[in-house]
Parts: C-alpha cells; sequence; structure tokens
C-alpha cells in the first residue's frame, strides 16, 4: 500500500492529538505538516509495524520532542503565554495520557510511541493523573439535546470537581444561559435538538464572553477538514470517559476560546 493512502485515515485524529497537545490550531497544525515533510523526505521513516498508525504517531512524537521544532516566541500574546505553561508541564507525561485517553492506544503501544518501557509509562500515566486530579475546579455548561448523554456528561464533570452550572438543548436556551451563569468552560455538541447548530451558538455566546469550548460530535473529520477555522479542543462519540477527562484538563488549561466557522 501506497504511503499516502496508509496514513490519510489517521490524520484527522493525528490533527486532534497534534491540537490539544499544542493548545490552538496553528501550532497543532504545524507539527503535522513538519511531520509530512519528514517523511516525504525520507518515506522510510515510516514503518507500518505494528500498525501504520502506531508508526504515525511515533513520528510525530519524536518530532514534537524535538527542540528544534518546539514553538519558540514572538507569536500572538495567547501563543507567548502557552509557551510559559507549557514550560512548566511534564511534556512526555502529557503526551501519555493524551494518547491514551484521547487517542485510544494501549499501554504497550504508547511504549512504542514513545519509546518507553512499561514501568516508565505507567509512572507517566500515573504523573499525568495526579496533575489532572489537581486541576482547579471550575463552572461548566453543556449544549447538548441527548438527555442521557447530557446527565452522563454532568456526572462524569461533577465527579471530576467541577460544577455544572446548567444544561441547554437549543442554540436559544444556550445563549441565555451563557448569558446568565457566564461559565468558565462550555461543552457543546454540534447538532441541537430543533435543529439548531452548536456551533453558531457557541460563537454567538463568544461575541460576550471569552471562555474555552470542547465540541461534541460523532463525525469529527467533518469539522477537521483544514479548510477553515476548526476547534482544538474535540470530543467524539460516543465517548470513554477517560477522553473528556483529558480534553477537559487540556481545555482549561491552555484557556483557549474555540470559535469556528460553518
Amino acid at each position: 500500500m501506497k504511503l499516502a493512502a496508509s496514513i490519510a485515515p489517521h490524520l484527522p485524529f493525528l490533527r486532534r492529538f497534534s491540537r490539544a497537545l499544542t493548545g490552538n490550531q496553528n501550532s497543532g497544525d504545524a507539527y503535522v505538516v513538519a511531520l509530512l515533510e519528514t517523511l516525504i523526505a525520507d518515506p522510510a521513516n515510516f514503518n507500518s509495524e505494528p500498525s501504520a498508525r502506531v508508526s504515525l504517531y511515533r513520528i510525530y512524537c519524536k518530532l514534537w520532542e524535538s527542540i528544534s521544532l518546539n514553538v519558540q516566541g514572538g507569536g500572538s500574546a495567547f501563543e507567548v503565554a502557552t509557551q510559559r505553561q507549557l514550560a512548566h508541564l511534564a511534556p512526555l507525561a502529557r503526551e501519555a495520557f493524551l494518547l491514551q485517553s484521547v487517542e485510544g492506544f494501549s499501554k504497550p503501544e504508547i511504549g512504542i510511541i514513545l519509546s518507553k518501557t512499561p514501568p516508565e509509562i505507567d509512572a507517566l500515566l500515573e504523573e499525568a493523573s495526579r496533575t489532572i486530579l489537581n486541576q482547579v475546579a471550575t463552572d461548566v455548561m453543556i449544549i447538548e439535546d441527548e438527555p442521557i448523554i447530557a446527565m452522563d456528561l454532568e456526572a462524569l464533570l461533577e465527579s471530576l470537581g467541577h460544577k455544572v452550572t446548567g444544561i441547554a438543548r437549543t442554540e436559544k436556551e444556550a445563549i441565555h444561559l451563557a448569558s446568565v451563569k457566564r461559565p468558565r468552560l462550555i461543552l457543546a455538541d454540534i447538532q441541537l435538538a430543533d435543529g439548531s447548530s452548536g456551533i453558531e451558538a457557541v460563537n454567538r455566546i463568544l461575541q460576550n464572553i471569552s471562555v474555552p469550548v470542547i465540541f461534541i460530535t460523532a463525525f469529527p473529520e467533518r469539522l477537521l477538514t483544514g479548510e477553515k477555522p476548526e476547534p482544538a479542543f474535540l470530543i467524539t462519540k460516543p465517548f470513554m470517559p477517560g477522553m473528556v477527562k483529558a480534553v477537559v484538563s487540556q481545555a482549561l488549561f491552555f484557556d483557549s476560546p474555540a470559535e469556528i466557522t460553518t
């Protein structure tokens, strides 16, 4: 199988991982571009064992860990602040946690990707979990039209120490609730009960308050096209508790507004 065909199905999800790791679209996509340039220059870097996906993420993480490719200063105020925050975190622990909780890799696969032994992976994941548990609790608003999913999210967020300020089922409800409660984090479905748009609701909310947003969708490839501004933080349905935990932590860490266009 040709290289392009092997890696193409995995690129939207690699871009999601890259953005969660870096905290914004431009930086995340820059790493993916660097990865593709590396593979074009020397296809021998790619080895489909034990799988094309594992190999792709292994090469990406090596680039991420490279000093010469890390994001440098001189960007926007947000990028400079993010760089300062990243300097106080353990990159390997964050990588390991995201690989497991967001991307769904097994511990043996994470070991291959990060070139670490099983005990080292266990230590990294434990370190990341401690960091997550120390995350300061905040007020969260949920925009979700499916009651069971909304209840699951509410219970999960509260178990992490956060306070759910309310649940909105439509764009109109979401805009009103945000204006009254002014949350510090929003979890938003894409398609809402009355056919309205979660994306449009978020964009209107962000006109009045600056708040990080995590989008929830069963079709992430529809948002990760590379053709327009896209969310840095994304949860795919059906989601696992660990995925929500990881992405919420990342969104609060980077504290980045998430306006996108439809």
